[in-house]
């Protein structure tokens, strides 16, 4: 994969994971708000299982940002497109499927 089209879809990737995760976290807060309002018991457990849910999303994003992160890093230090674990280079058809790529599709498939 070309650099400049590589850092192009990482750059854009960031700004919308960052985008999620702001509206993720204010999404939490009014799901938190609402579990903390009196009401009946099961309005209750229903607002736990949405903020279960919204911690699990938000934990994803950040999992993917972190990814995305590292995958610039790499970019800049010139390793990007090779395997994280053999150094092998990276498909360009997996790093189109995925910019942040750290494996090749075999080490993954693994």
């Amino acid at each position: 994969m070309d650099f400049e089209v590589a850092t192009q879809r990482l750059s854009d990737e960031h700004v919308s994971l960052h985008d999620l995760l702001l509206t993720s976290a204010v999404h939490q807060v009014d799901d938190r708000d609402g579990a903390n309002e009196h009401g009946d018991r099961s309005d209750s457990e229903e607002g736990l299982t949405t903020q279960e849910q919204d911690d699990a999303v938000a934990g994803a994003l950040r999992e993917r940002l972190i990814k995305v992160h590292a995958a610039l890093d790499r970019l800049a230090a010139g390793t990007y497109g090779h395997s994280l674990r053999s150094g092998e280079v990276i498909s360009d058809e997996r790093l189109d499927a995925d910019a942040a790529a750290e494996l090749t599709a075999e080490e993954a498939a693994e």
